[in-house]
């Protein structure tokens, strides 16, 4: 029997009030710097709209198909095994490829310059959905490495 108390879940994060989404309300926290929420929800729905002016289309439908495009299914991880580091691919948990391709959409919008922040985030999103982009390439590096180190799969454990 546990000493500690019984462990219970956090309740479910709330969605966000304009999408009704639990994937923006997640990428609006990844966004947020500071606990400034307000700036970040800001930046983030003024980027769907321009998206929804260049496209004519939902930008929620362009957000969920540039964030399937960008996520990782596999990834190397490092394991030490005799003394030698070896990259094995692994498979990468759906939730956690999730934040990973919100982590390098974001960085590759910042990575752009001369434009206000909401302009390269909505050229990124739009870039990721149409399979081009950096974002979408830093994916095909992570599976391109896996790919190299499958050699060494059966290090995995």
């Amino acid at each position: 029997m546990p000493r500690k108390r019984n462990y219970s879940r956090p309740p479910q994060r709330l969605q966000d009030p304009r999408y009704n989404s639990l994937l923006v309300s997640w990428f609006v926290n990844c966004m947020m710097r500071r606990g400034k929420k307000s700036l970040a929800e800001s930046i983030v729905y003024t980027a769907f709209d321009i998206v929804q002016k260049k496209l004519n289309k939902d930008p929620l439908s362009i957000f969920k198909t540039a964030v399937e495009n960008v996520r990782p299914r596999l990834a190397v991880k490092p394991r030490r095994v005799g003394g030698a580091t070896y990259q094995v691919p692994a498979e990468v948990p759906e939730k956690k490829g999730i934040f990973l391709a919100f982590r390098w959409i974001i960085t590759n919008a910042k990575a752009r310059k001369g434009k206000p922040i909401t302009e390269r985030l909505a050229s990124e999103l739009i870039d990721a959905a149409n399979n081009t982009g950096a974002s979408v390439k830093k994916k095909q590096d992570t599976h391109r490495m896996a790919e190299g180190n499958k050699a060494f799969a059966h290090y995995r454990w």
